[in-house]
Formats: structure tokens, sequence, C-alpha cells
């Protein structure tokens, strides 16, 4: 068993995002790991996976945005997160940073009488415009190797 006196006094910069990722959530209400699971669309123990630095596991970066809004991140915080997890992945920012801009699109939905109904409702179409997000750089890829093929 590791003594305290042995514990590497600097942690690595995956245990350092992890660390500040866990101290915002455990300042968060309860029910911010729950709701953080359902906006990811994983369950409780990846979250207690991701911010524990015990687990080797990565925080994926396809969730960096999703993480921040439910949480949220004060600016300092998504700084300091950010520099941490630049240390801890370099690179992986960057291709995300240099995605696409992004546009607002306004959808209008019946108000269906309950606030946890239409909470769903809304998590369901994030989930959704989500979901379509990640797929096009990949089919973008296919079409632009497609078309490369056809040349």
């Amino acid at each position: 068993m590791t003594s305290p006196e042995t514990l590497p006094t600097d942690p690595s910069p995956l245990a350092a995002y992890k660390a500040i990722l866990r101290a915002i959530i455990e300042n968060r209400p309860s029910g911010t790991r729950q709701r953080l699971a359902e906006a990811i669309g994983k369950n409780r123990s990846f979250i207690s996976q991701i911010i524990s630095p015990a687990y080797a596991t990565p925080v994926p970066v396809q969730h960096l945005e999703t993480i921040f809004h439910v949480c949220h991140f004060a600016p300092r915080e998504r700084q300091a997160f950010l520099n941490a997890y630049r240390a801890a992945h370099p690179g992986r920012l960057e291709v995300v940073d240099a995605g696409r801009p992004m546009r607002r699109l306004v959808v209008e939905l019946p108000d269906f009488g309950s606030a946890d109904l239409n909470a769903r409702v809304d998590h369901i179409v994030l989930g959704v415009a989500r979901g379509l997000v990640s797929l096009i750089p990949a089919a973008a890829d296919e079409e632009a190797d497609a078309q490369g093929e056809s040349l």
C-alpha cells in the first residue's frame, strides 16, 4: 500500500483536470452527476470514472461542451480545466477548435404541460442535435473519399 509520503506531489495532467472537474461537480446541486450522465448518454458510473484520478478513463473531447454547460463552469474554471486537458491530451482540443463555426437554430415545440416533460423533450432534442453534429464530419470525410476515388 502506498503511504502519503510516497504519493507524487505533482499530479499528472490527467489527474489535474479530473480533480478540477470533480471539485466543480461536488460544488453543484445534488443530481448534477445524474443530469450530466443523461446529457452525454452515459451512466453515473462513467461520470465517476471520468472525475476520478484513480481511473485512466479520459473525458471524451466530444462531451466537453456538454459538461461545461450542464456543470455551469465559470470562465476561470473552464480555462483551468482546458489548460490541464491540453497538457494531458496534446493536440486533441485543436481538432475540435479547428471545427466549423457554429450557428444557432431555434426549434419551436409545444408546451407539454409539465416542466419535467418539457425538460425531457429538450434533452432529447439536444441529444439528437449533438448526435447529428458528431455524424457530419464522418459523412463529409466519406464524401470527400468518394469524390477522390471518382477523379
